[in-house]
């Protein structure tokens, strides 16, 4: 592994702290009420778990979430503001104890690069309300050859 100087490690951490909603110039959601909501407002409609990955970024442990188990057709949703974000048909079994998914619904998602473990990553948040959802890496299936690793508590799924 690269050896990461000081510049790029201080530029990770200002990066990590910018918000979502400025990476995208052209962001059909930017008037969203959604991104309106006080984080005392998160907290309330959301439980423990859910509020700490949308809105601060937590992780959820590893093959806690039930919806690893899903496999009816619907749609995932996010937790915080219920926009689409992938088709049931796009999950697969990654192993790594998360939902994942090979590609996601044009448009619902906000990447960033994260340095939070020291290390860039690809981080991505739901479109319109910037809840965190998980990273996305180059290891998965065809045709994409991405895997959207997705923390289950912030996921909704909607039975077709």
């Amino acid at each position: 592994m690269d050896k990461i100087d000081r510049r790029t490690l201080l530029l990770g951490s200002a990066l990590v702290t910018l918000p979502a909603a400025a990476l995208a110039a052209d962001d059909p959601y930017a008037g969203s009420p959604w991104r309106q909501l006080t984080d005392a407002q998160w907290k309330a409609r959301l439980d423990l778990a859910t509020y700490n990955v949308l809105r601060h970024e937590a992780t959820e442990m590893a093959g806690t979430s039930p919806l690893n188990k899903e496999k009816r057709p619907g749609t995932y949703v996010c937790a915080g503001c219920g926009l689409p974000l992938f088709k049931a048909s796009w999950k697969f079994e990654s192993g790594t104890g998360w939902p994942s998914f090979y590609t996601a619904i044009k448009g619902a998602m906000r990447k960033k690069t994260d340095y939070a473990i020291g290390v860039p990553r690809t981080e991505y948040h739901c479109a319109r309300c910037l809840g965190h959802q998980g990273h996305v890496f180059p290891d998965g299936p065809r045709p994409t050859g991405l895997r959207y690793c997705n923390n289950g508590d912030a996921l909704r799924f909607v039975a077709a």
